[in-house]
């Protein structure tokens, strides 16, 4: 990502950004998300009251339409990707919820510069928005893009590949589901990790498609920070036995 800007960047009017990719200022209020005191859902959607804070999630700019946690700052292939075809036919697309618009908006710069892994989580935070507005249809098709992106990005880890069979659960993919949750548990995973898998193959036998909690599988209290607080894990210490050390577990 570009460097942190500097003063200059941001207007002396308090709250006012300047966007990385048109210069054009806006104000956007600063967000800290409170931590989660409920478990995420086994994607790792973060409980209340981060789950209900997704409008605040992301900025964006009310000219270019970028899109990102901070728009002050661009990659330098930003540019290019807001002025790209994909780009400005979503921001015209009426059919797509305007939250999710700029979930996707996000999810095109990044697939863009090459971040293919965090591209597919911008994705699955679309079909986050459509699962609150009713939209099945939607949900499911985000999430099977999401699934693409994530593959078609750097190998997956065992934890990735766990958010991958939950969405091809979600998004009634049972075939692929199956064959995926299947290859994982031979791998012989993480104690934590082939919990959730055991509790994945039950749901993809049972066909629910349903939503079902971290703390389904694991036992309780189970409880994700969100991402935008920027947690960094111990070097080679997986997420889910992070989450038990974090929050209690044995």
């Amino acid at each position: 990502m570009a460097e942190t800007p500097s003063a200059g960047s941001r207007s002396a009017a308090a709250g006012a950004l300047r966007c990385g990719v048109c210069g054009t200022e806006s104000r956007h209020p600063p967000f800290r998300p409170a931590p989660p005191e409920q478990a995420p859902d086994l994607d790792l959607r973060p409980g209340e009251p981060v789950r209900s804070s997704m409008a605040r999630w992301l900025q964006q700019c009310p000219a270019c339409g970028y899109a990102a946690p901070d728009i002050t700052r661009a990659h330098p292939a930003a540019a290019e990707a807001v002025r790209a075809a994909p780009f400005r036919a979503l921001l015209q697309d009426s059919t797509t919820p305007p939250l999710a618009r700029r979930f996707l908006a996000w999810a095109l710069v990044l697939e863009e510069t090459g971040a293919l892994h965090a591209a597919a989580e911008a994705t699955l935070h679309a079909a986050w928005v459509a699962d609150d507005l009713g939209r099945p249809d939607l949900a499911r098709a985000w999430r099977l893009d999401a699934v693409a992106l994530w593959r078609g990005g750097p190998p997956l880890d065992a934890e990735q590949t766990v958010r991958i069979i939950d969405a091809l659960r979600r998004a009634e993919a049972w075939e692929d589901a199956a064959s995926t949750a299947e290859s994982l548990g031979l791998t012989d995973p993480a104690e934590a990790v082939a919990q959730v898998v055991a509790l994945e193959r039950r749901l993809i036998e049972a066909q629910d498609s349903g939503r079902h909690t971290v703390a389904s599988a694991l036992p309780p209290p189970s409880r994700r920070p969100h991402v935008s607080h920027q947690r960094i894990a111990a070097r080679g210490e997986g997420f889910w036995a992070r989450l038990k050390r974090l929050f209690g577990g044995p």
